[in-house]
Formats: C-alpha cells, sequence, structure tokens
C-alpha cells in the first residue's frame, strides 16, 4: 500500500524501529528527531499520516497535532503516549487524532492500525480530488460568457446556490439548463451528496410516477421487485426534473404533496417515506400558457417558481460565441487529441451572425465538426456545414473584420469582429422598422427590454436608431 508517513519521536531508536517497520509494509516513510522538526516537515512533506510521541522534549505531540489540523484537516494524526498517559491521549483523539497506542506495543498492532488509518485517509484524498474535479467540470466554469445576459445568470447562481430555494430554470433547447443545475447543485452544501437528474419528457406516462417515486412488489404487471424512486435516491442531495412541463398532471399533484410535506409513497405502498431533498426544475415550455389551458397545475407552479432563472438563447447573447467557439475547439482537440484550428475571421463572422436555433448545444456540434473534417490548418466558412448568415444579408456587407494580417491579437480581433456585428445588426434591425425599437426586437427575437441595453452599451440612438 503506498502513502506517505511522518514518524515524530525525540528517541532515536523509535524513529529507527519504526520506519524500517512501515518501509517493508510499502510505505514511504520519513522521520523528525523532534516536535520542531516535524513541523517543519509538514509545511511541504504532503504526508497522509503523522505518528507522533506525545511526550517530547521542546514542542510536544499536541503542539504537532495542532499543527497538522491546520496544514491539512485530511492529515491523520497517531499518537504514541507511555503507559499511564490514556486520559491524555483521549483527549488528543476529542482535539482531531484519529487513533492512540500505548506503549509498550507489538509490531502486528502498528501494522493493522496504520493498515485501517491509511485507508481511510487515501479514501479521503481520493475523495476530495475527485469532489473538486466535478466542481470544475460542472460548476459555472463551463457557462462560458461574458455578455450581460450571462452575467445576470452567474449573479443569479452565486446568490441561491447555497440555499434550499427551489429554483425553475427557463430557456429554448440547447441552452444549458442542464449545466445550470449542476452550477447551483454543487456550489451548494449538499454538493457531496448524490445530484439526482430525471428527463420528465423522456418517460410514458404510466412510467413517470413510479421513476419519480418508485414502487413496491407488484404494484404493477412486471413490478417483480420493490424498486427505489429518484426522491429516494437524492435524500440529502438535489433532485433535478428536466422538461417539468411534460409531466402529466395526476403526478403534478404528487410532486406537489412530496414538495410542501417532504413525504411519500411508493406506488403501490401505504408508508409514507420522509426524505430531504432540495428540488431543481427545469423547462423549454410556456408553463404560464400551460396553466391557463389547464395542463400545469398553479399551485405546482408557483412551488417551483420560488426563483426563476432565465437562460438566454445563443442569438440574445452573440457577443459570447467567440467564446464558446474557442472552448469548444479546445476541449474537443483535447478529447479527440487533435491540434487546435483557430476559425479565419470569415468563419467566425459566420458563426456570430448564424441563427443557432439549436443553441449552445448546436454550436458545439458544428465546431467540433469542423475541427475534425477541415482539411488545413484553420477552419473555413466551408468547414461550418449548416452555418449561414442569409438571416443578416446586409449585416454581413456593413462589417469590418480586421485582416488576418493586421497587427491585432486574436482575442482583440474577435472583440472588434463582435462589436462590429452587434452595431449593423441592431442598426440594421431599426432601419427596417423606422425605428420602432418594440418590432425590431421582436423581429430578431429579443426582448425589448434587452434590446435597449444592448442599444445603450453600442452607444446607438434610443429615439432616431443611429449612431449617437
Amino acid at each position: 500500500m503506498q502513502g506517505r508517513i511522518l514518524v515524530v519521536d525525540d528517541e532515536k531508536a523509535m524513529v529507527l524501529a519504526l520506519k524500517g517497520l512501515l518501509t517493508k509494509e510499502g510505505y514511504q516513510v520519513e522521520t523528525a528527531g523532534g516536535g520542531e522538526e516535524a513541523l517543519r516537515r509538514m509545511e511541504t512533506g504532503n504526508f497522509h499520516l503523522i505518528i507522533t510521541d506525545l511526550s517530547m522534549d521542546g514542542v510536544g505531540g499536541m503542539r504537532v497535532l495542532e499543527r497538522a489540523r491546520a496544514v491539512d484537516p485530511d492529515l491523520a494524526v497517531i499518537m504514541i503516549t507511555a503507559y499511564g498517559s490514556e486520559k491524555i491521549a483521549v483527549q488528543a483523539m476529542k482535539l482531531g487524532a484519529v487513533d492512540y497506542i500505548p506503549k509498550p506495543f507489538d509490531n502486528d498492532e502498528i501494522r493493522v492500525v496504520v493498515r485501517r488509518v491509511m485507508e481511510t485517509a487515501l479514501l479521503k484524498r481520493d475523495h476530495r480530488r475527485l469532489l473538486e474535479q466535478v466542481q470544475g467540470d460542472f460548476g459555472l466554469g463551463q457557462i462560458i460568457g461574458r455578455s450581460p445576459a450571462i452575467r445576470r445568470v452567474f449573479e443569479t447562481i452565486d446568490k441561491v446556490a447555497d440555499t434550499d430555494v427551489t429554483v425553475l430554470i427557463r430557456g429554448e433547447s440547447g441552452t444549458g439548463k442542464e449545466l445550470v443545475a449542476n452550477a447551483l447543485h454543487y456550489r451548494s452544501a449538499r454538493r457531496t451528496k448524490p445530484m439526482i437528474k430525471m428527463n420528465c419528457a423522456a418517460l410514458s406516462r404510466e412510467l413517470v410516477e413510479s421513476e419519480l417515486f418508485g414502487h413496491e412488489r407488484g404494484a404493477f404487471t412486471g413490478a417483480v421487485a420493490r424498486r427505489e424512486g429518484k426522491f429516494e435516491a437524492a435524500d440529502g442531495g438535489t433532485l433535478f426534473l428536466d422538461e417539468v412541463g411534460d409531466m402529466p398532471l395526476e403526478t403534478q399533484a404528487k410532486l406537489l404533496r412530496a414538495i410542501q410535506e417532504k413525504e411519500f409513497e411508493r406506488v403501490g405502498g401505504n408508508a409514507p417515506i420522509r426524505v430531504d431533498v432540495r428540488l431543481i426544475a427545469a423547462t423549454n415550455h410556456d408553463l404560464e400558457a400551460g396553466v391557463r389551458a389547464g395542463r400545469f397545475r398553479e399551485d405546482l407552479y408557483y412551488r417551483l417558481r420560488v426563483v426563476e432563472l432565465v437562460i438566454p438563447p445563443l442569438h440574445e447573447r452573440r457577443e459570447d460565441i467567440p467564446l464558446l467557439v474557442d472552448h469548444f475547439l479546445r476541449d474537443a482537440a483535447k478529447r479527440f487529441h487533435r491540434d487546435v484550428k483557430p476559425l479565419t475571421c470569415e468563419a467566425l463572422r459566420a458563426c456570430v451572425g448564424h441563427e443557432w436555433k439549436g443553441n449552445v448545444r448546436e454550436l458545439r456540434a458544428a465546431v467540433e465538426q469542423a475541427l475534425l473534417l477541415a482539411s488545413g490548418t484553420e477552419i473555413d466558412t466551408a468547414d461550418l456545414i449548416g452555418v449561414t448568415t442569409e438571416r443578416q444579408p446586409s449585416v454581413a456587407a456593413d462589417l469590418a473584420v480586421p485582416d488576418a494580417s493586421s497587427s491585432l491579437s486574436f482575442r482583440e480581433a474577435k472583440e472588434r469582429t463582435v462589436a462590429a456585428f452587434e452595431r449593423a445588426f441592431l442598426l440594421d434591425a431599426l432601419r427596417r422598422h423606422g425605428g420602432n425599437i418594440t418590432k425590431a426586437a421582436e423581429e430578431v427575437g429579443m426582448y425589448r427590454q434587452n434590446f435597449q441595453q444592448k442599444m445603450r452599451e453600442l452607444g446607438i440612438s434610443i429615439e432616431k436608431g443611429s449612431d449617437a
């Protein structure tokens, strides 16, 4: 078994004996001839376990324990005590020592205790590394963008992630609703507990209730054994209900009760099951229209919509497209073991001007396909299969894309291209509608408020639809 151990004792014979014994067991062992030396070693040693004598001249074992807890809470400490020091050893365990071994001890006792403690210590380290990796893979870093619209999403996530409030995530298909749900969970106090996901649109009406709440044996044909539902599996963690607008009405009633009472019964069962679950829901449907039509319960709607988080479609945050393209290129190059191929200015302009009805998901697929199939060292417009800017011909003509031979950096060129596109795009829409902001916003698929905000950022006159 691998693992780094620091043996601390001011008796040289004890240090040498323990080092020899534990080295034979496969551990990497370093030694310190006293507490003061141990304190120095801890700062740079990256140890999994410290075995220290309790009573030493100068800096004693309790001080070593205190420092070890401060350096690394996962660093395990075993105390070696003299006969009659058991009370002090118990106090050390209250302060964080994992075990103590009274003198005299035999080698088998040392082997057993060290093996048990080391296994636990290594598991804790692995768990912490996995958690850090998960937080990186599913945290805010996976939601790319700097636009005002996406910054508002970041701000809302930061405000509510560490609470147990129910969040309703809304947005078109492909905008990244699941990424937002991941960020909410992995930035919360529940991040070490399960995050269970269920797509309400992927199951038949008959199976949704069983999938959500579980069932007892014999509850229906084919129920040959008791089955745990998503609510039970998520106990202590988070339950993410994707496409909640597709949930059948009869199941909506049971979901409402589970949210209110924090308990439910399995299908075919009578015993109430209590759970502690944070609920996050997502939909691309107009739930308000569903409520008016009687397809969605109004009381459930308000229970889910305690905090509403709207993910903007990609065409409302076009300034983020160059950042997304760069991120997807680097990610795909790493996963597919390819060199990163930059987009030409014309290809980037095409991406910024394309409709992207499938939103970020469609953009990612297009970039990955282009990276794999492009024959040159750069990705040109022809490599972006299906990407066109036919919807804004006058915008494409107005854009001034920096030439590749200019002295601008790639980032600066992208920023200028995006800014030029946004100005031309908005001015073009305003001209077609005689400066009518409402009609221009409707045509390009933006909310009026977002359209006005973008005009102010670009210095476009709100009154006349011209450059300020």
